[in-house]
């Protein structure tokens, strides 16, 4: 870290709340209608979908209030969520180094396919591809950092995912990503994705201009191990780093464990292989 780079420890303790918890520091004042207390009572607002964490509604009547009055909506990162942590974000440019888990599911030789269908034919193929993976990621509370080209990038962040184990759910996420997309079938996947997952610390905050073009990002040499990790893993298997399967107490036996040498890291890489019963048949 550049010394010389302002860090404060105040926006990265909201931030770190926020992601560990699902709550902001008392230190920091909300909105009335964001404040703990209010909860219990949200829960009581008709109608689902509602946010997992605040508990408003998006739906029915109470979904519409909450839009007209408050400015509530499910979020673009994860659905499951309100718009709550966009708003923080422009309110609290910033974040903090937070261990969390990487998933980046990528289309296997999708310029080979580009290459047999018009364009039309293959950019339904990817809005496919991007409908059945972000769905299951917000499924097991993980957040999708960016959709880019053939490629999916997601994280899962303590307080969102399932069961509050971040590094299980995203294994189960990308295991649940490789059914979806036909790769269990005897006749093939309708799409071949590869995924990579790896755990680790990463700065997770708002990068951009605070009011006109914020993002919540993840970054870092981890992000990086994450992808290279998913160009690692062949059509129907996932790559998980040793570092994710030791945090989320998964059992290796029965998968292939690989040492891998990596772009631009000096020490190899210890990983487990998942395989669908179609990559396994290939091998």
């Amino acid at each position: 870290m550049n010394k010389n780079v302002k860090r404060d420890p105040n926006v990265e303790e909201v931030w770190r709340s926020y992601f560990t918890t699902g709550k902001t520091p008392k230190s920091v004042k909300l909105p009335w209608y964001e404040s703990p207390g209010w909860r219990a009572f949200a829960r009581r607002i008709p109608s689902d979908p509602r946010c997992q964490v605040c508990y408003y509604p998006f739906g029915g009547l109470g979904g519409k209030l909450a839009r007209s009055f408050l400015r509530l909506e499910p979020s673009k990162m994860n659905p499951y969520l309100c718009n709550t942590c966009e708003r923080f974000a422009d309110a609290h440019p910033g974040g903090v180094e937070l261990e969390v888990s990487l998933l980046f599911a990528d289309i296997r030789g999708s310029t080979q396919l580009a290459e047999t269908m018009d364009p039309y034919e293959f950019s339904q193929l990817i809005d496919r591809f991007y409908q059945v993976t972000t769905n299951i990621i917000y499924e097991h509370g993980g957040m999708v950092e960016k959709l880019v080209g053939d490629e999916i990038t997601a994280f899962f962040p303590p307080a969102m995912a399932k069961d509050h184990n971040h590094s299980r759910a995203a294994v189960k996420a990308g295991q649940a990503i490789l059914k979806a997309t036909g790769h269990d079938r005897a006749d093939g996947p309708w799409v071949p994705v590869g995924v990579g997952i790896h755990t680790g610390e990463a700065f997770v905050g708002a990068v951009g201009e605070p009011g006109k073009n914020i993002n919540i990002a993840v970054l870092g040499d981890n992000v990086n191990i994450a992808s290279r990790l998913t160009g690692q893993a062949k059509a129907g298997e996932i790559v998980v780093s040793d570092d994710t399967c030791q945090i989320a107490g998964l059992d290796p036996s029965g998968l292939e464990s690989r040492n891998l040498n990596l772009k631009g890291k000096e020490a190899a890489i210890d990983v487990w292989v998942y395989k669908s019963a179609a990559a396994e048949s290939k091998s």
